[in-house]
């Protein structure tokens, strides 16, 4: 058995990771957990493909495993999180803004060391790149009325 739980996030081997790196992770799991929504695949079976067809040289590989195994993983526990804040029922929101607004989720819930703006404003920026015209008005909505729950320490009122 190996020391590390293979559930617990770990830091980047260098230190404080790159920004980019991170935004490439979040992109990838991004598209990792869109698949994984229509099709049957294991998610593990999704991260090898994506480790494999992807260059992953500028890649937080461990944030990308983190995400997209931790999305998955407690994909009902979010979907809980999340509902109160939705302005439709969970199965009619569109596919990429679910899995968007699942992993600014995660990373409210679990990601401390990433300040809640950021992962509104990555939540956002990935919705304008993948997202319909008006996604992206959703995802911000959603990750910011979340975030006062969930990060009330960094988002009270000074």
């Amino acid at each position: 058995m190996s020391a590390i739980d293979d559930n617990t996030p770990q830091p980047a081997p260098s230190g404080q990771p790159k920004a980019g790196d991170r935004r490439r992770a979040r992109a990838l799991a991004l598209q990792g957990l869109y698949q994984r929504h229509f099709s049957k695949s294991s998610i593990s079976d999704i991260e090898a493909e994506f480790m494999v067809d992807n260059d992953m040289a500028k890649v937080d590989l461990l944030y990308f495993r983190d995400l997209l195994r931790g999305v998955h993983r407690e994909q009902v526990d979010l979907d809980q999180l999340l509902e109160p804040y939705l302005d439709r029922p969970l199965q009619e929101v569109d596919a990429i803004e679910l899995a968007i607004v699942r992993l600014g989720a995660y990373e409210l819930k679990h990601r401390l060391d990433v300040p809640y703006k950021v992962v509104i404003n990555e939540g956002i920026e990935m919705a304008k790149r993948f997202g319909g015209t008006e996604g992206h008005k959703f995802v911000n909505s959603v990750l910011d009325k979340l975030s006062r729950r969930l990060r009330l320490a960094e988002t009270r009122p000074r």
